[in-house]
């Protein structure tokens, strides 16, 4: 497969064409960014790190039946997948209070959240992804009444899927955003799976092993990145 111009740069990884009009080339770069961008540093191993840890997700998920648009790793920092019209819509479960939600309506962090929350929100940094819903996204035309249930059904699945991995590991996933996209008319999960995109706590200390590592200055963000892996049974050597 021949690697192509770079269609498109976000906060963490670069899109590039192929040589084939229905493959992308995924490339993660070492690139840390939160508050929609504000604060942006470089971590050595961190494209790296999350181009496999997606790989290994994405794969988990597949055997469970959710389509993805990946494809194949193509190198540490490279991976193949299926070129999306993507759904400029995040979908976000909350099993645990963390976040935006303790921000939001004061509750304490850590409450368990039964059943778990599903929320929808614009994919817009400019607007700090405004919180959304159904209606909205229907009347502005961002996804239809039937890809909205398709993604929450899919959302809902993925829960069930790694909330097992991640406590078999001895982890509890707090919560997490997908964004999905059109391949070919369906709706398929797209973007990546990892730890820069959802809370992961350990088990008995609740230690952040995710991205709030980074957002709070608690410093070791890919060491935590890796542990998590390492209870999953990755390698990253």
């Amino acid at each position: 497969m021949e690697k192509r111009n770079e269609l498109y740069a976000g906060k963490a990884k670069s899109v590039y064409a192929t040589d084939d009009a229905d493959r992308l080339i995924l490339h993660f770069r070492d690139d840390t960014s939160a508050f929609d961008g504000k604060k942006v540093e470089q971590l050595a191993r961190k494209g790296m790190v999350n181009n496999k840890f997606n790989a290994f997700i994405m794969g988990k998920l597949k055997e469970a039946g959710i389509p993805t648009h990946f494809e194949a790793l193509l190198s540490d920092n490279e991976c193949v997948v299926k070129k999306l019209d993507m759904i400029p819509v995040e979908c976000v479960v909350r099993n645990l209070a963390a976040g935006g939600l303790v921000r939001r309506l004061g509750v304490d962090e850590g409450m368990e959240l039964n059943p778990p929350t599903f929320e929808l929100f614009l994919k817009n940094d400019a607007k700090g992804d405004p919180m959304i819903n159904e209606s909205l996204a229907e009347t502005f035309g961002w996804a239809t009444p039937e890809q909205l249930t398709t993604m929450k059904t899919l959302t809902f699945k993925v829960n069930e899927v790694l909330k097992q991995l991640f406590l078999d590991g001895g982890m509890l996933l707090v919560d997490y955003k997908l964004e999905f996209g059109l391949f070919h008319g369906d709706v398929v999960l797209g973007d990546e799976f990892s730890p820069d995109g959802c809370r992961l706590w350990d088990k008995d200390t609740r230690e952040k092993m995710d991205k709030d590592r980074f957002r709070q200055g608690l410093g070791g963000v890919i060491e935590a990145y890796e542990e998590v892996g390492k209870r999953l049974g990755m390698r990253f050597d």
